[in-house]
């Protein structure tokens, strides 16, 4: 999993008020929890903007004041019209215990169904996994190269070392479902066979 830093201060007070007042300074006020102690903290909104917008997951090491800690982004709270970063909460993780996180899914290769006119519906762009932090992979790979119009990737049929999909078996991934160039090419191939019967009646028929 890729990992980033980010350096912030404790909080010397609590409540609305002082969140607003840090809002208004460009501060992001953030919590810690999963630890010994919840942590309570602020930085400024630009350290965050590479760990919020984006589709990679992270883990975050953090240091607050003279504590590292190291921790995964598990909720942020967004300003509804300026879209801007109003809360992050997280949560701290350590090498020998488990975590659940969703991971994005990175589609690859060339599907046969795509080239017969079919088209690529994802349904799900983070699958939810658990494992230990080190066994994390930045993405969750699926080769759609052999998918056909009709078939598609459910979480069953997902299989990674060392992690566990938490999904359910029958939840749809990814899949390459029919599109009017599809259906017309189907009833081409399907109105062959007709025509030619039709040919080879009225040549029996001359006889």
């Amino acid at each position: 999993m890729k990992s980033i830093e980010i350096k912030a201060s404790p909080r010397t007070s609590l409540g609305k008020k002082d969140a607003r007042n840090l809002r208004n300074q460009g501060q992001v006020p953030c919590v810690l929890y999963g630890g010994e102690e919840n942590l309570h903290f602020h930085a400024h909104e630009n350290v965050f903007r590479n760990l919020v917008y984006t589709h990679d997951v992270y883990r975050v090491n953090l240091t607050i004041g003279d504590k590292k800690r190291q921790a995964i982004v598990k909720e942020i709270q967004m300003h509804p019209v300026s879209e801007k970063i109003l809360h992050i909460d997280f949560h701290e993780i350590s090498a020998d215990k488990p975590i659940v996180v969703g991971l994005p899914v990175e589609i690859t290769g060339s599907s046969i169904g795509i080239k017969a006119g079919g088209k690529l519906r994802q349904r799900k762009r983070y699958v939810r996994v658990k494992g230990l932090i080190e066994n994390m992979p930045d993405a969750l790979v699926i080769d759609i190269t052999d998918l056909e119009i009709g078939q598609s990737v459910l979480a069953s049929d997902l299989t990674y070392e060392k992690i566990e999909i938490l999904e359910p078996p029958y939840a749809m991934i990814v899949g390459v479902v029919s599109s009017r160039v599809a259906a017309k090419a189907t009833e081409e191939v399907t109105e062959a066979p007709a025509e030619e019967s039709e040919a080879e009646t009225g040549e029996e028929e001359k006889e």
